[in-house]
């Protein structure tokens, strides 16, 4: 009995430790959101809702992921634009840039469907009194938004959660006397829509922005469970006299998949959506929350990080007051930064579980009927950043839409390959994209070849795919699902690329942009139409060595393919140093227009590639860092969070936290009038990022600087606090993931590592670096290993 109190006391002590050491996540205020930007965020990968969390008229924007306009692409569109392709070439080779820039409006098809709002849920608190002791709160330990304030006396409770295994939005109000509930709820929309009231219930029927025969039709249901008297009326739900009320939201759309009709070959949302709000009859609401959390946590709580000494990570001033004290007062504040961290974890679970529908640019969540940039996915940058911290932040799973997103868009690529380019071998993406997976190029015929003529989207695409091998070391997701797409997109790199008539037996693209920027010709022409931009080549780069080493280990046979890659590799126009000794962006040593633009297209090769870096090539990753260097620490939110990485890759610590703290400047909503007015790129008070307006990359591209400032890695070897800053000398992290198939925790000191364990599922062999030393590592699956 004595060694079982005894074992007891030393658990009980060890999960102290713990607990200490890895202090709760949680974002907190003092105050309602009045703006978007302040709301609260939950989401289950396909519904999501904003929590304003106000005591008198509350407020809930309701999202599905699946709620878009439009229907499936036309795969005759841009039928015969290939033949234009010859004409810029050859306005291009004779330097007639001005010509190429107009004649690329003739290569340009339809501009992306919109993203929309689902619903709206009013919530009216019928009681009156003065409102004190207000608390508000989004715990990222267990994904559930918390309010809780006083009026006359009574404690009101109001708690959120978006639950995936059970497909449903829960609200559940206490008050703390009995009988002393009283509240009215409605639900409305901004797209066309109509509700009806039955006992206890809600049902809002609509469909998207446009054509009703040919937009995605939604079925929403509201139900309430009381323990007080509920009333209908036409269209909302009135509580009197309760203790106790759960709310259960549910929603089902028409989308069915990228080709197929949301109308005629529609999926049944009516039946679904009665379902759904059938079953919350199969569980109590303490039920629904228990699967829930317990869901959640099995991805969350694989990655624990602590910043700093063990002292100061708590801190009781609200997270808004916390961000603007670190801005304005230049603090340092370690744990908001493992805050901010493990925020974007939970951004990345709440908005990435529905297949074939990944996170978008506002992840899932909007207020607007016409969000901008049109909710879509950029493929310039924006898409390829959502899942950079998805691997090494171990949350691989979340992935899984993005596979059968990019299967769509090669289905759809090879059509945009025929039809605009003129190639029959393989696939292609451009710049935009929706969810019915268009890949032409954009720009309607009227828009700047800037940002719409651009076809290297599945290219860079791809690499997350091959990423996501690398990290789990799946030779069947390999085999099936990554190396067929990377293969595909490799065959039309290989027909797009074209002997550079100015250089024989050197491979170039021609037309070329480098995406959003543009150059000075010494002639002070200011266009964007050019050829053999780096940016593309960069990409092919990247993609040709993916694509080679996949092949190695899937066994491919078409020797004939193998061959003409690695010629063409071997070939492309390669990396030039201009005149600043910065990597030129161009084929010639132009300038850019703007030198501080927010793109760095060019550097793709240094991060998230990996074929430019400081053992191999030396010269380019110094003429990279130069570039970083003229174009400054001013930027917007999600060129920040890749500034980061690219700094952290080059082993510039400092130069990567003081990014990291550029991206955490407390910015206010766009809609703010006050006279102290923080617009431009940063976090709002939510920790959303601001783009501005907010793009959920930066938040994504933050996280993932963080993990990239603490372990880098590749199939054969890990380095261990590779760009660690100063504001770090002590911390602490467990489940980050390595590439080979590893997971590392470990604790440093005085900015030495101190304690690592390396483990491994799949076993394998890498060499550590860390502390000035190397260690060969040998794990059998399943096996793991301690490093002091």
């Amino acid at each position: 009995m004595r060694k079982t109190i005894f074992l007891l006391i030393i658990l009980l002590g060890r999960l102290s430790c713990l607990h200490a050491e890895f202090a709760p996540s949680r974002l907190w205020y003092d105050v309602p959101a009045i703006f978007f930007e302040e709301s609260l965020p939950i989401g289950n990968g396909k519904l999501g809702a904003l929590v304003y969390g106000r005591p008198d008229k509350d407020i809930l924007y309701l999202n599905d992921i699946t709620f878009w306009t439009g229907s499936p692409v036309d795969h005759e569109e841009g039928s015969g634009a290939s033949a234009w392709i010859p004409e810029i070439r050859e306005a291009l080779f004779r330097e007639d840039y001005a010509a190429a820039d107009s004649l690329q409006l003739h290569v340009q098809g339809h501009n992306s469907q919109f993203y929309q709002p689902l619903a709206t849920l009013l919530l009216d608190d019928a009681d009156e009194g003065e409102v004190t002791d207000y608390h508000r709160e989004l715990d990222l330990d267990s994904a559930l938004v918390k309010i809780s304030f006083k009026r006359a006396g009574v404690t009101c409770r109001r708690e959120y959660f978006a639950s995936a295994p059970d497909k449903l939005i829960a609200v559940r109000l206490t008050t703390d006397r009995p009988g002393t509930l009283n509240f009215r709820v409605a639900m409305t929309a901004q797209v066309p829509h109509k509700v009806s009231a039955t006992a206890r219930q809600l049902t809002m029927t609509g469909h998207a922005t446009g054509d009703a025969m040919e937009s995605i039709h939604f079925c929403s249901v509201l139900k309430a469970v009381s323990d007080g008297q509920v009333t209908v009326s036409d269209s909302s739900l009135t509580v009197s006299g309760a203790t106790e009320t759960v709310l259960y939201f549910v929603n089902e759309t028409s989308f069915a998949g990228f080709d197929k009709h949301p109308v005629k070959e529609g999926a049944p949302y009516l039946e679904k959506a009665a379902d759904d709000a059938w079953h919350t009859v199969n569980y109590t609401y303490r039920q629904f929350r228990d699967r829930h959390v317990r869901d959640y946590k099995q991805y969350f709580d694989r990655l624990q990080l602590r910043l700093g000494d063990e002292a100061k990570q708590i801190d009781t001033r609200p997270t808004d007051r916390q961000l603007s004290d670190y801005t304005d007062r230049q603090e340092n504040n370690p744990a908001l930064e493992a805050l901010y961290f493990q925020f974007g974890r939970y951004l990345l679970i709440a908005s990435s579980r529905t297949p074939g529908v990944p996170a978008n640019l506002q992840g899932l969540w909007t207020p607007h009927l016409w969000s901008p940039w049109r909710g879509n996915y950029t493929v310039n940058i924006n898409l390829e950043e959502n899942y950079w911290p998805a691997e090494v932040a171990n949350l691989s799973e979340m992935v899984r839409p993005l596979d059968d997103f990019v299967s769509a868009l090669a289905e759809n690529g090879k059509f945009t390959a025929r039809n605009f380019y003129g190639i029959r071998r393989g696939w292609c993406s451009s710049h935009n994209s929706d969810l019915w997976a268009m890949t032409n190029p954009v720009g309607e015929n009227r828009e700047s070849p800037m940002w719409a003529n651009w076809n290297m989207g599945g290219a860079w695409l791809v690499g997350t795919l091959w990423e996501h091998y690398l990290y789990t070391q799946d030779k069947e997701y390999l085999t099936k699902t990554a190396y067929p797409l990377m293969k595909g997109a490799t065959e039309f790199c290989l027909d797009w690329l074209m002997e550079n008539p100015l250089h024989k037996g050197e491979y170039i693209t021609a037309p070329s942009t480098s995406p959003e920027n543009e150059y000075v010709t010494p002639s002070g022409y200011q266009g964007v139409t050019c050829y053999g931009g780096t940016a593309d080549l960069s990409i092919i780069r990247e993609l040709f060595l993916s694509t080679l080493s996949a092949a190695r280990i899937t066994g491919e046979k078409d020797q004939r393919f193998l061959d003409e890659t690695a010629d063409k590799l071997n070939h492309l126009h390669p990396y030039t140093v201009g005149h600043q000794g910065d990597l030129n962006e161009w084929y010639y040593d132009w300038d850019d227009k703007d030198v501080h633009h927010r793109h760095q297209s060019h550097l793709i090769g240094l991060y998230p590639g990996h074929h430019v870096n400081g053992r191999q090539t030396p010269d380019i990753a110094r003429a990279a860092e130069r570039t970083l260097e003229m174009k400054g620490d001013e930027s917007t939110g999600w060129s920040t969070g890749w500034r980061i990485n690219l700094w952290a890759r080059l082993g510039r610590g400092d130069k990567a936290y003081g990014m990291l703290r550029k991206l955490l400047t407390y910015v206010h909503p766009e809609q703010y009038t006050g006279s102290d007015k923080r617009h431009g790129g940063g976090t709002y008070a939510n920790l959303f990022d601001a783009h501005p307006p907010f793009q959920i990359d930066g938040n994504f591209g933050g996280t993932a600087g963080i993990c990239e400032m603490l372990l880098q890695s590749d199939t054969a070897s890990m380095t261990l606090l590779p760009a660690l800053p100063s504001a770090w000398p002590s911390g602490s992290v467990r489940g980050l993931r390595a590439r080979g198939g590893f997971t590392v925790d470990m604790d440093w000191k005085a900015g030495k590592v101190v304690r690592c364990v390396i483990s491994s599922e799949t076993g394998g062999t890498t060499t550590v670096n860390y502390n000035g030393k190397e260690k060969k590592v040998l794990l059998r699956p399943g096996g793991k290993k301690t490093l002091k």
